[in-house]
Formats: C-alpha cells, sequence, structure tokens
C-alpha cells in the first residue's frame, strides 16, 4: 500500500461532528419580593449564582442540553431579586466516545449557552428596575474538573 492510499484510509474514517441545531429559552422567572421599597435602598448586592446543566437525548446524535442558572441578590437580609433562567440548545454530536461525550455536554455547550443565559439574566434585571447585572465569564471546563474530582473523591470516601 502507498503512503498516499495509507493516509486516505487513516482519514477516511468516522469523524466526530459537533454542531449547534437551535438554541432557546425554555423557561425563566424574575421575583423581587421587596419592590418597591428595595429601590430605596444603596445597591450593593451581595450577588450568589448557582449553576448546572442537564442533558437528554432527543434523537440519534441529537442532545437537549438545559443550562440551569439561578441568580440571588440580596440587600442585606432581604431578597432584591431572585432570577430563574432554563436557556436550552440542541446539538448534534456524532462518534464521540463516552468520556468526550460527557466533556462536551457538561462544558462546551455550557459554554455556548452562558452568553445567552447572561442576557436574558441582565435584560430581567434592568426591565425589573434594576441596575445592569454583567456576568463574569465562566471556565466551565475548570469547573467540570471539580465537580468531577469532588465526585470521585465523595465516592472514595463511601466505598472505605
Amino acid at each position: 500500500m502507498s503512503k498516499k492510499s495509507t493516509a486516505a484510509a487513516q482519514t477516511s474514517g468516522p469523524t466526530r461532528t459537533f454542531a449547534l441545531q437551535k438554541i432557546y429559552l425554555k423557561d425563566c422567572s424574575f421575583e423581587s419580593p421587596n419592590a418597591p421599597a428595595i429601590f430605596a435602598e444603596q445597591w450593593n448586592p451581595g450577588i450568589q449564582l448557582n449553576m448546572h446543566t442537564t442533558s437528554s437525548v432527543v434523537a440519534e446524535n441529537a442532545h437537549e442540553v438545559v443550562l440551569h442558572t439561578t441568580l440571588e441578590a440580596k440587600l442585606g437580609d432581604q431578597v432584591a431579586l431572585l432570577i430563574e433562567v432554563q436557556q436550552a440548545g440542541i446539538f448534534q454530536i456524532v462518534d464521540a466516545s463516552e468520556e468526550e461525550l460527557k466533556s462536551l455536554l457538561a462544558c462546551r455547550c455550557a459554554e455556548i449557552l452562558y452568553p445567552f443565559s447572561r442576557q436574558v439574566i441582565s435584560d430581567l434585571a434592568t426591565q425589573g428596575g434594576f441596575p445592569q447585572l454583567l456576568l463574569q465569564p465562566m471556565d466551565f471546563e475548570e469547573l467540570f474538573a471539580q465537580a468531577d474530582a469532588a465526585g470521585q473523591a465523595k465516592t472514595k470516601s463511601k466505598s472505605k
């Protein structure tokens, strides 16, 4: 076999595909339980941001990934606002190993969805009468690695 035909044989096998099919807002809510009194307070909130992803298979090689984001802003012990967003997407993923698929669903898809979720949160806050909220970029690979390490440590401690 010549070098050209060997190279062609190596590249003619299945190739991994990762493609975005659709992005959509699945659910959102906004609460300002202490309005309008909260607007008289000095705006220097404590912000708590919680995020996680869920995924499901919707068709062959098609996965729905939902980035669940909850933001709570408090002034002292009063809740100024509570925003919950479920930003979703359909992703085509072909020929990924189980480990690659897990990483793609948890990290890469979340990286794609997060800017949309961030925008919805900022828009809801300003439409609710509050200053713009600028959420910082996230390193989902680092968060995934930390969660994976914590899960492995928890598994090890349970097996002892």
